[in-house]
């Protein structure tokens, strides 16, 4: 056998390797979601409220993480080097409001969708104002992060085969309802810790082999990203920038404000556990380790910087080809090839498979009003997965730039009337006139488009994501406008 046909051969094995690989993974999912439950709306919705909460802890790191980081957060080192580290320091303060402000308030009213809350403190018309911004908030930004992994799969496998992008999004959406149909949370819960697993193990293989072809060991790996220019993680001297200090910190903060502790797909995990105290622990638990693994997926983008020079590749000018190009160009071997692999499909489902089940929930107890209907709840679950291939789609059909960049502006954008609204229930007691509280909701996103393109325009200033904090601001001044002149019990 000649070089070309064992080349060929040995392409060939390494695809079917793949393949099998991934088929081996949904069905270990499959399995899983048999074992973990039966199929009512408690376990589906609530989980039984008897999840561990370590177990708990660690799935979430992978459904925060997802797809968009393992491919989008190495190539940020390329335009704004590390200092995404300048929003992860605010992360964890912003985790710590979340577990000691939050999570008591929705445990206080033993809450299935922590929306219900606006509706006991203000009405139906806010809490349903609520809702519908975090539906199209959550069906938006997590279609796009899935739209960016389905590429990866189309590349690796769907491409070899002729099959098109729409039919790879729709086969792997198909999985992922099959897994989450039954149990829904309670299955996300276990499904989710395993899919940690597999992407950080995928994680550290490649960087351990990114570290092998550089001929460093881990002090010199060390070291050498120490001593980069891209490893600057600080940014102090220009205010105008998006990477400024204060800007990036406190929009940390409020992003994990409103991305987590206003978000039902992340607050549905911790509401399975057995007590306040248990989902505490969870949530400190998980915002200690997720700055280091950030950190980690940083520290690999500057080491492919470093992989593309010796190589004598050309670096993309696309920041989120950057790891991708490179496994995917075959330098780096078979093994990589099917760990990265995995490690994609993992963090795709771990934020995919959630985002859809939080979906069906919220507008089934929110929107619907039918908690306890296992037939609806089924019908939506199934046209929440049309509505998320749909959002995909149109994500494939217009193209982006850093999907990451567009995730938190849509954040700023959609998520400042929620944060607006929990802000104003909390800090005062007050109640505005509910038929104009959908007008606010809809005029301050609006408001701030048009504030940034003028600012812009005259001034040079381009907010970043400081933008959801003037966003939230906009909202409550809103809504106390249009409070009325008596205070409310939360309970009313």
């Amino acid at each position: 056998m000649d070089r070309k046909n064992r080349s060929v051969c040995a392409k060939m094995l390494i695809f079917a390797l793949m393949l099998a690989s991934i088929i081996i993974y949904f069905a270990i999912l499959y399995i899983i979601s048999r074992l973990t439950g039966g199929d009512n709306n408690d376990t589906f919705f609530r989980g039984n409220r008897q999840s561990p909460w370590p177990l708990v802890a660690f799935g979430m790191v992978g459904a925060s993480i997802s797809g968009l980081t393992f491919i989008g957060v190495p190539g940020w080192v390329q335009g704004i080097d590390m200092t995404y580290m300048q929003m992860c320091i605010g992360f964890f303060f912003g985790y710590l409001v979340v577990a000691f402000v939050l999570l008591p308030l929705y445990y206080k009213y033993g809450l299935t969708s922590i929306y219900t809350y606006l509706d006991k403190r203000f009405g139906r018309v806010s809490y349903r104002t609520g809702a519908s911004f975090f539906i199209l908030s959550k069906l938006l930004g997590s279609a796009a992060k899935f739209y960016v992994v389905v590429q990866i799969l189309q590349v690796c496998i769907a491409d070899r085969y002729g099959v098109p992008y729409a039919a790879t999004a729709a086969i792997t959406l198909l999985l992922i309802w099959l897994y989450t149909r039954r149990s829904g949370i309670r299955a996300l819960v276990w499904t989710d810790a395993l899919q940690t697993l597999c992407l950080l193990v995928a994680l550290g293989i490649i960087l351990v082999k990114v570290c092998g072809m550089l001929d460093m060991g881990v002090g010199d790996a060390v070291s050498a990203v120490w001593n980069d220019p891209h490893s600057r993680m600080f940014e102090f001297d220009d205010w105008s920038s998006k990477q400024n200090f204060w800007k990036q910190f406190f929009s940390g903060v409020f992003v994990v404000i409103v991305m987590t502790g206003l978000d039902q797909d992340m607050m549905q995990k911790n509401l399975t556990c057995r007590s306040l105290r248990d989902a505490q622990k969870d949530m400190c638990t998980y915002g200690v380790l997720f700055a280091p693994v950030n950190f980690l997926f940083l520290a690999l983008g500057v080491l492919l910087l470093m992989l593309y020079a010796k190589l004598g590749m050309e670096v993309p000018a696309k920041g989120d080809d950057l790891l991708s190009q490179m496994v995917l160009s075959g330098s780096m071997g078979g093994a990589v090839i099917v760990c990265f692999t995995i490690g994609v499909v993992a963090s795709a489902l771990s934020s995919a498979d959630s985002s859809m089940t939080a979906l069906t929930t919220s507008y089934c107890v929110d929107i619907m009003q039918k908690e306890n209907d296992v037939k609806l709840r089924k019908k939506v679950h199934f046209c929440m997965m049309v509505l998320f291939l749909l959002c995909t789609l149109a994500f494939n059909a217009l193209g982006s730039g850093s999907v990451m960049d567009l995730i938190y502006t849509l954040v700023s954008y959609t998520y400042g009337p929620l944060l607006g609204l929990f802000a104003f229930g909390m800090l005062t007691k007050k109640v505005p006139r509910e038929k104009g509280v959908p007008c606010v909701a809809i005029l301050a996103p609006a408001v701030c488009y048009a504030i940034d393109k003028i600012t812009f325009a005259y001034t040079g200033y381009k907010f970043g994501y400081e933008m959801l904090m003037f966003n939230g601001l906009l909202t409550f001044s809103g809504l106390y406008l249009l409070s009325l002149r008596y205070k409310c019990s939360a309970g009313k």
